[in-house]
């Protein structure tokens, strides 16, 4: 069984949408670029699903990937607040 979707996740996928990039999103997220490309492919197995295409060292959503962001942004915003 997978281990259930956290918000380090969350936030991580989100950010990823935001820079394309994994390498920026583990230097704003102050962590290894290993430790983000784990954490998206935990949640993309958890999501039993792709949420992204990845081309060379850029990465684009997915029509999942989409339709996930636009979860993702509301359940931390649910969480800030």
């Amino acid at each position: 069984m997978a281990a259930p979707i956290d918000s380090r996740q969350l936030r991580a996928f989100v950010i990823l949408a935001r820079t394309g990039s994994f390498t920026q999103t583990a230097r704003e997220l102050h962590l290894s670029q290993p430790a983000i490309s784990h954490s998206i492919k935990a949640l993309e197995e958890e999501m039993r699903c792709r949420l992204l295409d990845r081309v060379g060292k850029s990465v684009s959503l997915t029509e999942a990937g989409e339709q996930f962001l636009t979860h993702a942004k509301k359940i931390l915003a649910e969480k800030l607040s």
